[in-house]
């Protein structure tokens, strides 16, 4: 994909990762619509503001509608309660797989007319290491991100026949807010943003941005053993 003039719509823009994207794709020559729930959060010039919450159908609708030239949809807003699969709270476990699986869901529905109306363009999942392996701490995270890459692969085939290619981004902890309590080594998000934008240049259907999702990715093939050492 040509970035360089391309019309991009972030989601979560307004701080982390997403705000890195949004700079990113601003310095290569695109054009940005930065969404977050409150746009007044969004202070990153050469940007277009607006309000999005991904968990609001009404709000994904009108967003689509404030950005009718888009032509690259960015999947980054999420959520992280910590939440454990035995006894965590429901609504935590709601919250992740409304956020992460309804939310890019409700967006790549709202907006892949949009892309398609405007000769085909590209839709970047942000999804995590974890979508592959999964431990008790982040076991609702986990599982739905898992559902998202789950959504990401049935789409790109749904979506290639739009001329719209479907990449997901597979990364560990970066050094954001939502990583803060994390004692484990932290990517740089600005150099994540950079080879993320890189494969979506490339056309890259997988962006594995760091060492330990190449690991986990590759021990997929191991089974249980392989990723799960002490069960074996």
């Amino acid at each position: 994909m040509e970035i360089a003039g391309s019309v991009a719509v972030v989601t979560g823009a307004n701080r982390g990762f997403g705000r890195k994207l949004a700079e990113e794709l601003l310095a290569r020559g695109a054009s940005v619509y930065a969404g977050a729930r409150d746009p007044g959060s969004i202070d990153l010039p050469g940007v277009t503001p607006i309000a999005l919450d991904i968990t609001d159908p009404a709000s994904v609708a009108a967003a689509a509608e404030a950005a009718p030239d888009a032509t690259l949809l960015i999947n980054n807003a999420g959520s992280w309660t910590g939440a454990g699969l035995l006894d965590g709270p429901f609504e935590d476990l709601r919250l992740e797989i409304d956020t992460h699986f309804f939310g890019t869901l409700s967006m790549i529905r709202a907006f892949a007319p949009v892309l398609a109306a405007n000769g085909g363009g590209a839709v970047l999942n942000v999804l995590s290491v974890l979508s592959w392996i999964s431990f008790p701490a982040s076991g609702a995270y986990s599982a739905a991100k898992a559902a998202e890459w789950s959504l990401t692969n049935t789409l790109r085939q749904e979506l290639a026949e739009r001329g719209i290619r479907v990449s997901g981004l597979h990364v560990g902890y970066m050094d954001t807010d939502m990583a803060a309590g994390v004692e484990a080594p932290k990517s740089d998000p600005a150099a994540v943003a950079k080879l993320a934008i890189d494969g979506l240049a490339a056309g890259d259907y997988e962006i594995l941005a760091d060492d330990v999702s190449r690991t986990v990715r590759a021990g997929l093939a191991g089974g249980v053993p392989a990723l799960y050492p002490a069960l074996a």
